[in-house]
């Protein structure tokens, strides 16, 4: 089998679509040996900040010397970093060999059971739990790919469980309120397993304690000025200061992922790795300072031009968009701001593009190649931004910004996560 070819064969499960439940991936993990089981893990579930909040901890982690697996989604440069070890994506030649392990049972799963065909994620979720079982590691970071309770990542019995910020989004799948959702992400709480959650909205966060509660879970609750005070933001990034539970402070600690949303993110982190130190992990003050200044991650407000400055941003809901609009707005106040906006068709675009029109000068609203993405000019129907534009071809969208933007311009690049990935090659050729 050639990488193509095992490639290949995971996205032909994408035909069997989105398949909440854990039937499927209990079925696999009973034929692997129970790796869920075996695996030193921490489990991430939320609407934003995932894989914000992954890198923080990897790099906190990686500072203390410590070898950190990560299971994240969407892939933005290469799909093998999906399943990653300190960031490094594994190679072509493991990816097949997981495809030769899991392919003959994903064959018997279908042939012998009412189970039902294993979705993409499901397949992927069981390679993640077999690789790191073989190719064992100080802790692994898991993030759900959707939702948290009826997730395929849910079957993991983590040392922690961290909640990430709670926004509308896949609600076809979750619920159409924010009440709702946090249910379905409280989901991955585990009986006497520490949570971290982010502050949310007052009925999310209710719905999230009430949960801890139930299942006599340690909750810690993060949000600003009860576990964080923000203190500067500059041209390189923010200043925070963090109060741990134990009522200790880590003070004028610094991250170079700008915005507010960002130092929530950090704070998720930190408190994760100070409560991991209970669990025998040797996590020191300065290794927390120095894995957050190191932190980025790509498609996060991530600079890809100096002059004129461009931005990627994989912001691609409502909460998402309002972060970046908050974020350019605080450190790009003196800049005429561009934005070019592709987008899925399932996302709340009015209320996406209500923002934008708010913030940036002029939006020049294009599309790419993927399935659900919808015409630029569908999309500029929402806007009233008088400076609007439309190039169905985002290629030629971006040179014509780039030919006649000045030092005093800002280009930001957003509105799917997709969208960026394709972006970022273009910048990165």
């Amino acid at each position: 089998m050639t990488y193509e070819e095992a490639i290949q064969w995971i996205h032909q499960r994408l035909k069997h679509g989105i398949k909440p439940g854990l039937a499927r991936i209990e079925w696999f993990m009973e034929k692997l040996g129970s790796p869920e089981k075996k695996i030193p893990a921490v489990h991430i579930a939320g609407t934003n900040g995932k894989g914000s909040t992954v890198t923080y901890m990897r790099n906190i982690l990686e500072a203390e010397g410590y070898r950190v697996g990560t299971f994240t989604s969407p892939y933005i440069e290469t799909f093998n970093e999906r399943i990653s070890v300190n960031g490094v994506p594994i190679s072509d030649e493991e990816w097949i060999q997981l495809v030769e392990v899991i392919k003959p049972l994903s064959e018997e799963l279908e042939a012998t059971t009412s189970l039902g065909s294993p979705s993409e994620f499901e397949v992927i979720t069981a390679m993640m739990f077999y690789y790191f079982d073989t190719h064992p590691v100080d802790l692994v970071v898991i993030e759900t790919g959707l939702g948290g309770r009826l997730d395929s990542t849910n079957v993991t019995q983590p040392l922690l469980t961290i909640i990430t910020s709670i926004g509308l989004d896949h609600t076809e799948f979750l619920g159409n309120t924010y009440e709702k959702i946090a249910y379905e992400k409280a989901g991955i709480i585990k009986p006497g397993i520490p949570v971290i959650a982010a502050g949310t909205t007052t009925s999310a966060a209710a719905v999230i304690e009430e949960k801890a509660v139930e299942l006599k879970a340690p909750y810690y609750k993060v949000s600003e000025n009860l576990s964080f005070l923000w203190k500067e933001s500059s041209r390189n990034g923010e200043y925070f200061d963090v109060f741990l539970p134990e009522g200790k402070e880590l003070k004028n600690l610094f991250i170079s992922m700008k915005g507010r949303h960002q130092i929530s993110n950090a704070t998720l982190a930190v408190i994760a790795t100070v409560l991991l130190r209970e669990k025998g992990y040797d996590v020191s003050d300065e290794s927390i300072r120095l894995g957050l200044s190191k932190s980025a991650w790509m498609g996060r407000f991530e600079k890809v031009m100096d002059q004129p400055e461009v931005i990627l941003d994989g912001a691609h809901n409502l909460e998402g968009i309002q972060a970046l609009c908050q974020t350019v707005e605080k450190h790009y106040s003196t800049y005429k701001k561009h934005l070019v906006f592709s987008a899925l068709g399932d996302k709340p675009l009015r209320q996406m593009i209500e923002f934008c029109d708010e913030t940036f000068d002029s939006i020049l609203f294009t599309t790419f190649s993927f399935p659900r993405s919808i015409p630029a000019s569908d999309l500029a129907k929402y806007s009233q931004n008088p400076q609007k534009s439309i190039n169905e071809k985002w290629e030629d969208a971006i040179e014509g910004l780039l030919r006649t933007a000045s030092k005093e311009d800002l280009i930001v690049v957003t509105g799917s996560l997709y969208f960026i990935s394709e972006v970022r090659k273009y910048f990165k050729r």
